[in-house]
């Protein structure tokens, strides 16, 4: 395979010993980056000419409800009550298989036009293997590194059933996926369990589902917090107790966890999500992204429900980042006292959806900065662009200024996914136009 040199750079490699470097290069050889420096010579490389484009590795979108992408716009003025009976028990009972793949092809390539290369594919409509298989297909067919999370759905039990919220994870399922298509941690899209956790099951569920993530050697993730009492108060000391915190545990939102708790998790290497905007809407709470940070671990942020919000990862990245300034500024804006200095940098920020999301992933060893021996998941923007000229400073630049429509080129794991501005997939418009009729269908026979 050619090499490929990109040159003249303005290179943010997210890795401390690289740094930050101004007319930088990096080479790669296949899917494998061999080098990053100030200038690199290699004469048997195809060469970019990147001399107007900030390159960065690929952002890391943590947590995304992908299969909700043909229903963009439904949940814009939900309460997390209106989510779950409109979402779980109406909208998402009417999915067929199809939808999925739709939604995941489709949501997978928002994503990758978006500086998006790596996803967290929380996938909790997937009654039946075969809608499980669509979401996998539609991952796989959009070229986005992701992790599968198998999920569970959650509809209103019918007479003789039990609540889901008592219903252990499938154990049949882990096995076919973790013995069949999704057997190797080296393939582009891997698997993880999304289960239901203390918050919305009984503990033996919790317990059960949380021994079989161990069994197979995956990351369990899970939702705490959202504006409901929990299931189980004590949910997290007794997972504690019972040797269930790991670095393989990763909570999604978490805004009602007391500081004991979250000191108890981290200490554990447990990892965070937060997803700031659905977050916000829905009434969970003051986004933790701070308060995890100040106990020692390492946020990760994500998009969470396109039904609702934009898949842009650096709107949530923004998002996230001011937020949290607001509430560090918090006391001294109640005291009416100037503040002195801002409680997070914009490099902090930009680790929470890069190194840190691979981090929770299992992943820093292969993505989330540029660096010799890691996986080419480079994305390209256009520095020159009008929203972004003069980046004076790239890292702000990306983070206060970038939009999807400033990202030129993408590379995942070296293979070409969006350049000069444009996705290249086979027929994107095919794919848009399937995804409005799939869409509309649900709607249409949904209850009210």
């Amino acid at each position: 395979m050619v090499k490929t040199l990109i040159k003249n750079a303005k290179v943010i490699s997210m890795d401390s010993t690289i740094g930050v470097l101004d007319g930088g290069d990096i080479l790669f050889d296949g899917d494998e980056i061999l080098e990053v420096a100030q200038e690199i010579a290699a004469d048997d490389a195809d060469l970019i000419d990147a001399s107007r484009m900030i390159v960065m590795p690929g952002l890391v979108d943590a947590h995304i409800h992908t299969w909700q992408a043909g229903i963009r716009g439904i949940a814009g003025d939900w309460t997390m009550g209106q989510y779950l009976r409109g979402m779980h028990a109406n909208l998402a009972t009417g999915f067929q298989p199809e939808d999925i793949y739709l939604g995941n092809l489709a949501g997978g390539l928002t994503q990758l036009n978006g500086g998006v290369t790596t996803l967290f594919d929380w996938c909790h409509n997937n009654p039946t293997p075969d809608h499980t298989d669509a979401a996998i297909d539609g991952l796989f067919e959009s070229g986005i590194r992701a992790i599968f999370g198998h999920g569970s759905p959650k509809p209103d039990p019918k007479e003789g059933q039990k609540h889901f919220s008592e219903v252990p994870h499938p154990k049949s399922e882990i096995v076919r996926l973790r013995e069949g298509r999704l057997s190797s941690d080296d393939s582009l899209v891997t698997l993880a369990m999304c289960i239901l956790g203390p918050h919305y099951s009984i503990y033996e569920v919790t317990h059960e589902d949380l021994l079989l993530a161990q069994e197979f050697d995956l990351v369990a993730s899970a939702h705490m917090s959202g504006g409901f009492n929990r299931m189980v108060p004590d949910g997290i000391f007794k997972m504690r107790d019972d040797g269930l915190l790991s670095s393989k545990v990763n909570v999604v939102h978490g805004n009602d966890l007391s500081d004991e708790e979250l000191a108890i998790m981290i200490d554990h290497g447990v990892k965070f999500t937060v997803t700031p905007e659905v977050e916000i809407q829905m009434g969970f709470g003051d986004p933790i992204t701070g308060r995890v940070m100040k106990a020692g671990g390492r946020p990760s942020v994500g998009v969470d429900v396109e039904s609702n919000i934009t898949g842009d990862m650096f709107g949530v990245l923004r998002t996230t980042l001011q937020l949290q300034r607001m509430i560090d500024n918090r006391p001294f804006a109640d005291a009416h006292e100037p503040i002195t200095e801002l409680s997070v940098s914009a490099m902090e920020a930009l680790e929470w959806a890069t190194i840190n999301g691979a981090a929770m992933m299992g992943l820093e060893d292969r993505i989330g900065s540029l660096k010799p021996g890691k996986q080419a998941d480079i994305i390209l923007i256009r520095a020159d662009d009008l929203n972004i000229h003069p980046a004076n400073n790239p890292v702000s630049a990306v983070v206060f200024y970038a939009n999807a429509s400033n990202v030129d080129t993408v590379f995942v794991a070296g293979t070409v996914r969006k350049k000069n501005g444009r996705l290249v997939h086979k027929d994107v418009q095919s794919v848009m136009d399937k995804l409005a009729q799939s869409g509309e269908r649900i709607l249409a026979n949904a209850g009210a």
